[in-house]
């Protein structure tokens, strides 16, 4: 570590330039530690990296992950709990999709199945999904599995708190990556990491607003009434208990769907008489897709899928299809197999089928033009439909379940990769990746900056955004790392043992 003297910050001289020499870092007064390996955001991406790269031999005092969250899964228990996704509630994930068990054996269910000793979970397994729907986990599965794997593997060994600044490519090969740690913690500012590899899993950016609803929030400085379901919205399903009121939901994703759910369940169990509209830009009336076998079901205005993709995008024909194609043929077909969906489950289908007869769920097909404050408080949506028709829709609250933002440049280490570290767009506008998720242009010397989540989609793997992407990513890397001989392979001998230990309990 060197002294850290003079303004201890990012100077003019590291902030213009793309490559930092060890020299001007010193010369800022910004002390820098070696370690060979950093890993970039701390959540479910991070962990699932650390925990291959341990698994193959890589010890503690070589990984370092920076991240502002305390646990690998804070961000993610944050926005299923907003979301409306509590830990009991099951979320959309595979059985067979374990962030801390990369064999995936035995799989959640079996998990849960010896847990509660309940055989009925197992019948499900086997039966899905044309007797019962698809198995998925309870959120609290996964969050108490992840925290017994990191114990295990020793993540809080590796844990360093802060904010990442940038990442900026360091002369003579590998990184610097700029940190700022909590106040008080150390006696620089900034901290600077230099490391042979990075890797970033920053997951998404922020929120996504729709643009008559961003609108609305910052000329009326209403951010009461009009509020996105990704950001706590606790006070919307309180004042339906108080009174009888309006709320329209905008989205048709598993999002919508279970906002859709908590309000018709508080309906029933407090006798509410809430109205539900549901406003849906896209109104999908049956099956849809080009052929018989990409064809997907719907009705009632929702696109249905039981995962955020088809299975085979995961190990099957789907996902080499997608490592074959490239270019305007890869995006076709991301538009193909992607878009809005939502699984089909019974009991969420029979709450809206009473919903309707009832007149109190109220789906509509329309654009909305604009939103405006009434005299009384309220919110009045102008909408429009295909056949030119105007409304208005009055309500007293509006979920935008649209989903989140993912656009690179609203990410400071990301915005800062793509002027000053080489990195490239995608045809989807996120990072350009190789076969071993190494960011294109980001090479540093015998150096290597990698990336996985959201911030990758579009490349040749389109499941990234899941748990088994985040492990098909992490075994990838891992996999590149071993050919550099930084890490030992994951062979067929390591695997078996290893998966022993795991089962075990076995500390790493």
């Amino acid at each position: 570590m060197l002294d850290a003297r003079r303004h201890d910050d990012l100077t003019p001289q590291l902030i213009d330039s793309p490559i930092w020499h060890d020299q001007m870092v010193q010369e800022a007064g910004i002390p820098f530690h070696d370690v060979p390996l950093v890993s970039v955001g701390g959540g479910l991406g991070s962990f699932t990296l650390v925990d291959v790269l341990r698994i193959c031999g890589v010890p503690t005092s070589s990984i370092r992950v920076l991240s502002s969250s305390d646990t690998p899964w804070q961000s993610w228990e944050y926005l299923t709990r907003v979301s409306q996704l509590p830990p009991e509630e099951r979320i959309r994930s595979d059985a067979g999709a374990r962030p801390d068990n990369i064999w995936g054996f035995p799989s959640y269910a079996v998990h849960e199945a010896w847990r509660d000793r309940s055989p009925k979970l197992l019948w499900q397994v086997l039966v899905e999904p044309l007797l019962t729907d698809f198995f998925s986990p309870r959120a609290s599965t996964v969050f108490s599995t992840v925290k017994r794997e990191a114990d295990r593997v020793s993540y809080w060994e590796m844990l360093l708190k802060g904010q990442v600044r940038m990442v900026r490519r360091r002369f003579g090969g590998g990184y610097f990556t700029l940190l700022t740690p909590p106040a008080g913690m150390t006696p620089t500012k900034r901290v600077a990491i230099r490391s042979r590899y990075v890797h970033l899993a920053v997951g998404y950016p922020g929120l996504k607003f729709l643009e008559d609803l961003q609108c609305f929030r910052e000329t009326y400085n209403d951010y009461h009434h009009v509020v996105n379901a990704y950001e706590p919205h606790e006070h919307v399903y309180e004042f339906l208990k108080t009174r009888p009121g309006t709320v329209v939901v905008r989205g048709s994703g598993i999002v919508a769907s279970r906002v859709l759910q908590r309000l018709m369940d508080d309906r029933e169990r407090y006798g509410l008489h809430t109205q539900i509209v549901h406003l849906l830009r896209t109104y999908v009336t049956g099956p849809h897709g080009p052929s018989p076998w990409m064809r997907r079901p719907g009705g009632d205005g929702w696109a249905y899928q039981a995962f955020t993709l088809p299975k085979s995008a995961f190990g099957g024909q789907l996902k080499a299809r997608f490592r074959r194609a490239e270019g305007a043929e890869r995006a076709a077909l991301a538009k193909l197999v992607g878009g809005t969906t939502t699984p089909k489950l019974r009991r969420w289908q029979e709450q809206m089928r009473r919903g309707r007869e009832g007149n109190w769920y109220h789906p509509i097909q329309a654009v909305v033009h604009r939103v405006e404050p009434t005299p009384d408080g309220r919110l009045v949506s102008f909408t429009g439909s295909d056949d030119g028709r105007a409304g208005q829709v009055v309500s007293d609250f509006i979920v935008d379940c649209t989903g989140l933002e993912a656009d690179m440049p609203e990410h400071r280490v990301l915005a800062d990769l793509l002027e000053h570290g080489g990195a490239q767009r995608n045809g989807a506008g996120r990072l350009a990746v190789g076969r071993n998720f190494e960011v294109s242009g980001a090479g540093s010397g015998d150096g290597m900056l990698y990336a996985s989540g959201a911030a990758v989609a579009g490349n040749h793997f389109p499941a990234v955004d899941s748990f088994l992407g985040m492990q098909t990513a992490a075994l990838d890397i891992a996999a590149d790392l071993s050919r550099r001989g930084f890490c030992a392979g994951l062979g067929p001998l390591r695997s078996v043992s290893q998966w022993f230990k795991w089962a075990a309990g076995r500390p790493i």
